[in-house]
């Protein structure tokens, strides 16, 4: 059993290669491991027809198989996935990693896709995605309390 590179941990007839060979993806997820799976096999096919049709205005074929020829691939990290069978839309937040031209690299991405024509697509995505920023309201101490007490915050919570 040959372990599949998308590094599902399953072996690749069970995990990529029936997508890759025209089974539809069940999940968001699955579609990024199998478009993974395909960069690494230099199946440029594959990577086009699983853009969705605006994506594939900017699609540069030559480009990318410069880029995918070029680069020795190191593994993929899912981060955390959204979007299910019966869902319409979904993301994949993943790291994938690679040598290329004597660097070691590693493309960090909060991927979108949704179905077009009942199949997953890959819609587009955001770089080096960050977490949402907390941000808190700073009371002064002569201001009111914030738990509603009527009291300044320095005599009530901040005391």
């Amino acid at each position: 059993m040959t372990s599949c590179p998308c590094g599902s941990g399953r072996g690749s007839d069970a995990c990529c290669a029936p997508i890759l060979a025209g089974a539809a993806a069940p999940t968001p997820e699955a579609l990024m491991r199998s478009r993974y799976t395909a960069f690494t096999q230099a199946d440029l096919d594959y990577l086009e027809t699983t853009l969705a049709p605006e994506a594939r205005e900017d699609y540069d074929r030559a480009e990318t198989e410069t880029w995918v020829k070029g680069a020795d691939w190191r593994g993929l990290e899912v981060r955390a996935a959204t979007g299910g069978p019966d869902d319409e839309s979904g993301t994949v937040e993943f790291v994938a990693r690679y040598k290329f031209q004597g660097k070691i690299l590693a493309h960090h991405e909060l991927g979108r896709f949704r179905k077009h024509e009942g199949r997953w697509v890959y819609v587009d995505g955001v770089m080096n995605p960050r977490p949402a920023t907390r941000t808190t309201e700073k009371v002064g101490r002569n201001d009111p309390c914030p738990c509603g007490s009527g009291q300044k915050f320095k005599k009530c919570c901040g005391a």
